[in-house]
């Protein structure tokens, strides 16, 4: 064989391992994050735009001292999903095949009505919000100043949700929502790592306190309940169930618990800088979606607000998925059937919560209260839903000898009670705000 000849052959050898090797690398990344699918689900549906705007408005108004509810409140979202997912795991039940099973059908009834209205009201403050803000942004690009029709992209982001959903599967949605979730990590570490001009200003706010002022407790309450409704947990194992995980799939769950944790930690503590580094150290705050537009441009800049604002939008959609694909899925969890977004009813439901979207462009209302008071409605079901678990997980007649711990019983005894307490705080509040 010539030197020309080897020479070609070499070469071609490199390249066919340069593209198997890249292939290898994607198709890594691809079954990474197939196993992470019920967790990304989880920070899609958590991190939308009722979180940026309860992190951004403690941010504002209070600085950092509130990090620590935060924190507490996304370890205890790590130890509550790895225990709903463990049941589903070592049962084949979800947490409302449970209640409907052991409890009867008017517990679960119960728990599913609350879950649907908690629901319905979230769907209208998030797309709200999304609308608010993109016709805020939008103003400079029209020609009478207006921004785009909050009503027009009401129609606009629901009409493109409605026709993902019903025309394709979860995996899918899976899919997008991953793509979703990184665009908005990265929106927000962006804007984040531009707005804040002095990271000591921050740094500085981190030591736990409760600030003595109006509202304080409905923010907390709101905070709280963002990251610990009980909608995620019987989310949680729905979808576990759904990627038909076995018991030897604990540490698959685990693991997947502890990166959508740290996910809903890191990208709400973003938030929070970036209105803690630029808004609290003058005196701004954040009453309505638009302030955070407002109110942010003239410090951080137009692009960084246009970043800003991508990010917010990917909250919201990748939060409106898992709103207008919930109650479908916990019905045919309730009933113990397939999921089939492309039936008549669960259409229907679909294209009724995207109608929802439509109330607060019609009919005006403050999104951001909306969704503050939203959060603590979440709350308030948290406490039932984890004592119904809590029995479950230490009856030896559903669990044999899989009951857990004396120490892990405390503890879900121990975020019961703060959920309560969380959840008096945040009525208290609502009672104060109204």
């Amino acid at each position: 064989m010539s030197n020309e000849n080897l020479t070609t052959t070499n070469e071609g050898v490199a390249t066919a391992g340069h593209m198997l090797a890249k292939n290898s690398l994607w198709k890594k990344i691809a079954l990474f994050l197939s196993t992470i699918g019920p967790g990304l689900f989880l920070v899609g549906y958590n991190i939308g735009t009722g979180s940026i705007t309860t992190m951004a408005s403690a941010g504002a108004s209070h600085g950092m001292i509130l990090s620590w509810a935060v924190l507490l409140s996304c370890i205890f979202t790590y130890f509550l999903i790895v225990y709903f997912g463990r049941y589903t795991l070592l049962t084949g039940e979800s947490a409302l095949q449970a209640f409907r099973k052991h409890f009867g059908r008017k517990v679960a009834l119960f728990v599913l009505s609350v879950l649907v209205f908690t629901e319905m009201v979230s769907s209208i403050g998030v797309m709200a919000i999304v609308t608010d803000v993109v016709n805020e942004w939008s103003k400079p690009l029209t020609a009478d100043g207006e921004g785009i029709s909050t009503i027009l992209l009401a129609i606009l982001f629901g009409g493109m949700l409605v026709f993902l959903l019903i025309n394709n599967r979860y995996g899918f949605i899976e899919k997008l929502l991953a793509l979703f979730v990184a665009l908005m990590g990265i929106s927000f570490l962006m804007t984040a790592t531009m707005v804040i001009p002095d990271a000591s200003v921050v740094i500085a706010g981190l030591v736990p306190s409760i600030p003595d002022t109006a509202n304080a407790g409905l923010i907390v309450a709101g905070m709280i309940g963002t990251t610990m409704g009980g909608v995620l947990y019987v989310a949680r194992s729905i979808t576990v169930k759904e990627k038909q995980w076995k018991a030897s799939d604990l540490k698959l769950e685990k693991r997947d618990a502890f990166i959508s944790s740290f996910l809903m930690f890191f990208l709400s503590l973003s938030i929070m800088a970036a209105a803690a580094g630029t808004l609290h150290p003058q005196g701004l705050h954040v009453e309505n979606a638009i302030d955070m537009i407002q109110l942010l441009e003239p410090l951080a800049g137009r692009f960084a607000i246009s970043i800003f604002v991508v990010g917010i939008v990917c909250a919201g959609l990748s939060s409106l998925f898992p709103h207008y694909m919930l109650v479908p899925l916990l019905l045919a969890d309730y009933r113990n059937k397939p999921m089939d977004l492309s039936s008549k009813t669960n259409k229907t439901i679909i294209i009724f919560y995207a109608a929802l979207g439509l109330v607060v462009p019609i009919f005006g209302g403050r999104p951001v209260l909306v969704m503050i008071i939203t959060q603590v409605f979440a709350l308030l079901i948290t406490p039932i839903i984890l004592i119904l678990m809590t029995i479950l997980q230490n009856r030896k007649s559903v669990m044999g000898d899989q009951t857990v711990s004396p120490i892990s019983t405390l503890m879900l005894v121990a975020m019961t009670l703060f959920t309560i307490f969380m959840a008096v705080v945040g009525v208290i509040g609502i009672i104060e705000a109204i």
